[in-house]
Order: structure tokens, then sequence, then C-alpha cells
């Protein structure tokens, strides 16, 4: 079984960079429960996972698009990969849902055998 940090294939490096940007989600709502609901005044959290989650939202969308050639997705693909990056732990739903359709290389072929 490979590692969770193999980042040797394109589907491996698909579904590490998936996971991060809904921790990263996890995080900044966090921070915003804390500022906003809670009112801590634990204003570090916002500007602290906001720039986290800017990085590693931009990090999937450019992986997503790297990905395409590279997996063979076709633009209905494509356009569901990048629209999962916009609601809190898409990107979770839109790999799981890739690994189980087949769209994701050898991490699908795992599955299915």
């Amino acid at each position: 079984m490979a590692s969770a940090l193999d980042v040797s294939t394109p589907a491996a490096r698909f579904r590490l960079v998936a996971v991060a940007e809904a921790v990263s989600w996890a995080g900044l709502l966090l921070g915003m429960v804390l500022k906003y609901v809670v009112q801590t005044g634990a204003e570090g959290g916002v500007p602290v996972f906001g720039s986290i989650h800017g990085a590693v939202f931009t990090a999937y969308v450019v992986i997503a698009l790297l990905s395409v050639r590279s997996l063979r997705w076709d633009t209905r693909t494509t356009l569901l990969a990048l629209v999962a990056s916009i609601p809190p732990f898409g990107s979770v739903v839109f790999e799981r849902w890739a690994v189980r359709t087949g769209r994701l290389g050898e991490l699908s072929t795992a599955v299915r055998a």
C-alpha cells in the first residue's frame, strides 16, 4: 500500500491536494466560528487559515487543470473538479466520486481490484 504522502502519480498528487484543501477549509471555518460566533476575540485564526486556504485552493485548481491531460478527463469531469473547490469539503466529495467512477487512474483501479 502506498504512503498517503506519495505524490509520484498525477492521481496521488490530486488526492493529496484535494484532502489538503478540505483540511484548510475546516481550519478557516473554525477560525470564522471563533471570531464571529463565539466571539473569543481570536482574530488570528481567520487571517492565518485564510492565507493557508487561499494557497491550497490555488494549488487545487492548478493541480486539477494539470490533471486533465494525464488522467484523460473530459470537459464535464474537469468542470466538476473545479466547481468542487468552492463549497467546503467539495474537493473530497469529488475525489471520492472520481475514484469510484474510474477517473483517478491507478487509485480507481486499486478500488476495483
